[in-house]
């Protein structure tokens, strides 16, 4: 076995035995289906913007591939956001409870509505918020006043509970959802990262009230830019769709608003790529586990890197996969990111925590050693589907 000195080495040693010599991605999309006809099509018919048949067909597949009742597509996962914290009923002077952990849209989306995220820590076996470090903050830092969950420190109502599947693993939903109902917390999924994934059987983004997508050049398919709220409650559902689409009343010549509304519909021609991309979703998420098998092998002679693998009972679509080093080797993290990029090998550090990002300095947080832990130590790792 090599020394623990070696590991810059032996990631890009492991790395190049699975993907072969640079360059190779982090992620990158695949066209391999019907991208080129349905695209044609959309143009032919001349319905490339908000309004077309590949809209509806795209929410109508998604709704049927996640179990949920309804899919809404949108510009992007961060505007779902938005408008599903809004559904959930976050108002301006309200805090929101989000992973530190997780990309810095989560945190803008709690903004946009007026609102300040409030931080809490991680498990390390999922990688999302932990559920029993949560309710001991909440023990502690809160209280109910009239049936609300109160900030003792800022006197802010606690409105909502924002976890995030990180890197497509899911969190502990059940677990999650019994905190929620404790403190009288709405539960809204982003669930981004993690389409094809499944906690006990049942697709993330589908068990809080609201769930939301992303489907960016990045994520497991994509339609260029867009992403989709997923609910099971059919008023949300036609709320959704109002405000998202400037919350225009139906008339077939009239232009009447009956409320303030954001242009956040997904044009037709992302809709129609998304419908390409979504047959070929059960073949990327193979290709994606065969993919991790390989690096499980390639990295297993290597005890101070261990593979982030699905959490027990779920069934992750391992968007990105990830090495965690050992604490022995955290100091080489950097010394690992730059040995893997000079090789072509592109890999990049988890988030930086977003209490440390400038506009998030002041926000409240819990004590947050697992989100720190994982900050210095994860790193992922080439993930492409087309690499397996």
């Amino acid at each position: 076995m090599q020394t623990p000195h070696d590991i810059p080495a032996q990631v890009v040693q492991a790395l190049t035995q699975v993907c072969g010599a640079g360059p190779v991605a982090l992620h990158e999309p695949r066209f391999g289906g019907q991208e080129w006809t349905y695209l044609k099509d959309c143009l032919d018919s001349t319905f490339v913007s908000s309004v077309g048949a590949y809209v509806d067909r795209f929410e109508a597949d998604l709704a049927k591939f996640t179990g949920a009742k309804h899919a809404v597509a949108v510009v992007n996962g961060t505007a779902a956001l938005h408008v599903a914290l809004l559904l959930a009923g976050v108002v301006p002077g309200d805090e929101v409870l989000i992973p530190a952990l997780t990309f810095i849209a989560t945190a803008n989306a709690v903004r946009y509505c007026g609102a300040t995220p409030h931080f809490v820590d991680s498990n390390m076996e999922t990688l999302g918020l932990d559920p029993a470090a949560l309710r001991e903050w909440l023990k502690h830092c809160s209280e109910q006043r009239g049936g609300v969950c109160v900030n003792k420190q800022t006197g802010r109502p606690i409105r909502a509970l924002l976890p995030m599947h990180t890197l497509g693993h899911p969190c502990d939903l059940a677990g999650l959802l019994a905190v929620a109902g404790e403190f009288g917390l709405a539960l809204v999924e982003d669930a981004a990262e993690s389409l094809g994934s499944y906690y006990q059987g049942r697709h993330t983004g589908t068990s809080g009230l609201v769930g939301t997508l992303s489907f960016n050049g990045n994520k497991t398919i994509t339609t260029g830019g867009g992403g989709a709220i997923l609910t099971n409650d059919t008023a949300l559902a036609r709320r959704a769709k109002h405000v998202t689409t400037t919350a225009k009343r139906p008339h077939s010549w009239a232009f009447e608003h009956d409320e303030v509304g954001y242009n956040y519909r997904m044009p037709n021609i992302n809709a129609a790529l998304g419908c390409a991309q979504l047959e070929q979703l059960p073949g990327f998420l193979q290709s994606k586990r065969r993919l991790y098998a390989r690096y499980l092998a390639a990295f297993a002679a290597t005890p101070e890197i261990s593979l982030v693998a699905e959490p027990a009972g779920c069934e992750s679509n391992y968007w990105l996969q990830a090495i965690l080093l050992s604490e022995d080797v955290a100091g080489q993290r950097d010394e690992v990111l730059k040995a893997t990029n000079d090789a072509g090998l592109m890999t990049r550090p988890v988030w930086t925590l977003l209490h440390r990002l400038t506009p998030y300095l002041d926000a409240p947080r819990a004590p947050l050693p697992i989100a720190e832990s994982l900050e210095r130590r994860l790193i992922n790792i080439p993930s492409s589907a087309g690499l397996a």
